[in-house]
């Protein structure tokens, strides 16, 4: 749903195609912050967060055609199109490890989630989970998406995304159980 004084992502879209600048500034106030917080969640690292955020909006200014409004909302699309970034990041950073350190590899946590033991703890357990798992915490549960929105940025059936949301709290549940914690999600 769009702000009542804010213009619709499609139009703005479609005047950065034909050359307006400012159309282009727009749509990065309004949708970086959920690119970093997205690629900030998955990675646990501020500085490589900021890289990826980056790398999303740069690639939109040369692939503005990709995106079509028909097909789905922009947050979900430049969700994907970060997620793809990421995972690009993640085998170029694993093609060069040992195999012994390979699964060391987990996200770091956050500064302020590290402050409170509860929320590391949730954190640590969030970030053990196998990847597709996290990414439906991620965007559902810690970026309040809808099960459709995020089953556009993970290109899946809406599904799909519940069968995920339903294993990952399973896992999150037993994680926790065993620290004596109670699962908030």
């Amino acid at each position: 749903m769009e702000d009542s004084g804010r213009t619709p992502d499609g139009e703005l879209v479609r005047r950065f195609r034909n050359g307006d600048r400012d159309a282009f500034s727009a749509l990065y106030r309004a949708h970086h912050g959920a690119v970093f917080r997205f690629a900030l969640y998955l990675t646990g690292d501020r500085e490589q967060a900021g890289e990826v955020t980056q790398e999303v909006f740069v690639w939109l200014v040369h692939h503005p055609a990709a995106f079509d409004s028909e097909r789905g909302d922009l947050p979900a699309f430049l969700g994907g199109v970060a997620r793809q970034f990421l995972r690009r990041r993640r085998r170029e950073e694993q093609r060069w490890l040992p195999l012994n350190e390979i699964a060391d590899t987990a996200p770091a946590l956050p500064r302020a989630i590290a402050e409170d033991d509860d929320a590391a703890d949730l954190w640590k357990a969030i970030a053990s989970l196998p990847e597709r798992y996290r990414e439906a915490v991620i965007l559902c549960d810690m970026e309040e998406m809808s099960n459709e929105q995020a089953a556009a940025v993970l290109g899946c059936a809406v599904g799909t995304i519940w069968s995920r949301l339903h294993r990952a709290h399973e896992l999150l549940q037993r994680k926790l159980h065993s620290k004596k914690m109670r699962c908030p999600i």
